[in-house]
């Protein structure tokens, strides 16, 4: 397995079930590596706490692959086609300094904090839907389709749509052909373009309305921006709080101590917050953070990343490293969880990142409220896993609700 993991494939079957034992022992052995990708080419994978935090700021590794040219011939070479060039997370500053200060002018503190009484209201009311007696797959039926509902009327898109939004996220955040992904984002592009019209003639109080109108001495997101930035919405604010309410609920069936502390949590009346701050560093939603480039030679971890190379860096292997927690892969809700880094570093932190931990307390909360006896509808070995560089998520968690 040393040898192996040392110059052989890392993104393998066993990478899907279990990508923690796989990273323990990259941490070990290569913590800096270049690595061969399920859907072709080659990224080097950053797997140690110490060099994924310091590459997070290290503005020698670009977000926008147009760094990688002479700096020349960087204003004549176009973005990455459609609105997907103009996304927060593709963008390095000035470019993205000005996209995010127009950005959280809509997207507040307070908008999400005033979302709470709706997100119970989702999370009751699909619950409610579910027959407490028959398997049901907790993902197809709860997880994904609360913060698909909380994202789309957030950006105010009708309930009619969301199946298809759901599809194309899935699409392109999965190994799928790359033509597939391609056409996902189109689809997903131009949709989100006829919305930004419609909401330009009639604003509402959604959040693509809220962009639509927001300025900044003068300065205003284009039409191309502001699609750019629902997709984004649209994709990290749905797949991140799905993977951690699947994650989390998939922890307790195979851990009757933790469940039996997490329930005992809710009898007390207490809040899960600090519960599901560790699910996020335990469980990481998002397993590596989406690609970076290395515009020079970069030394990391005494490795030298090669110019024009991809770096992914890895949010599961450092935030279950030992050099900066301790028995990482246990869950201690007591533990100093400063810094962890399941919502990035730096200032590509995750915008949404208070709206994904109030969705996953709300959900978790209610959940175990009206279902705290559930069990799992089938033997947990049956699980199955998507295969994504991006994420580690199951497809379907059956279960029985079994009411109280």
């Amino acid at each position: 397995m040393t040898a192996d993991l040392a110059t052989g494939p890392v993104f393998t079957d066993d990478y899907w079930v279990d990508p923690y034992a796989t990273l323990s022992r990259l941490r070990e052995i290569a913590p800096v590596r270049e690595v061969d990708l399920p859907d072709g080419g080659s990224t080097w994978l950053v797997t140690r706490y110490a060099d994924v935090r310091a590459a997070f700021t290290d503005p020698r590794l670009a977000k926008d692959p147009r760094a990688l040219l002479p700096e020349a011939e960087r204003p004549a070479e176009p973005l990455i086609p459609g609105p997907s060039g103009h996304m927060l997370l593709l963008n390095d500053p000035p470019v993205h300094t000005r996209l995010r200060k127009l950005v959280v002018q809509a997207f507040t503190v307070r908008r999400v904090a005033a979302m709470r009484p709706r997100i119970e209201q989702i999370a009751s009311s699909l619950l409610d839907a579910l027959p407490p007696d028959q398997p049901v797959d907790l993902v197809a039926t709860y997880a994904v389709p609360l913060p698909m509902a909380v994202i789309c009327e957030l950006l105010g898109v009708p309930p009619v749509d969301r199946e298809a939004f759901a599809t194309w996220s899935n699409t392109m955040i999965d190994s799928s052909p790359q033509a597939a992904k391609e056409q996902a984002s189109a689809s997903l592009a131009a949709y989100l373009a006829e919305l930004v019209e419609a909401k330009r003639a009639e604003p509402d109080d959604a959040l693509l309305s809220g962009l639509v109108v927001a300025s900044e001495d003068g300065d205003r997101l284009s039409d191309t921006e502001i699609v750019a930035m629902g997709m984004i919405l649209l994709i990290a604010g749905h797949e991140t709080t799905a993977n951690l309410v699947t994650n989390s609920v998939f922890a307790l069936l195979r851990d009757p101590d933790l469940r039996a502390r997490v329930v005992a949590t809710r009898a007390a009346g207490e809040p899960l917050a600090p519960l599901v701050e560790e699910f996020l560093r335990w469980g990481s939603p998002v397993s590596n953070a989406p690609a970076r480039f290395a515009a020079v030679d970069v030394e990391l971890g005494g490795v030298t990343i090669p110019a024009g190379a991809t770096v992914t860096l890895s949010l599961a292997a450092a935030n279950r490293d030992p050099a900066r927690f301790d028995a990482p892969e246990l869950h201690d809700a007591d533990r100093d969880l400063s810094g962890h880094l399941a919502f990035g570093h730096g200032i590509h932190f995750c915008l949404g990142a208070s709206l994904a931990r109030l969705e996953g307390e709300v959900a978790l909360e209610t959940l175990l409220d009206q279902y705290p006896d559930l069990e799992p509808a089938v033997g947990l070995d049956e699980v199955v896993y998507r295969h994504s560089v991006l994420i580690h998520a199951l497809a379907g968690l059956p279960v029985r609700l079994r009411p109280a």
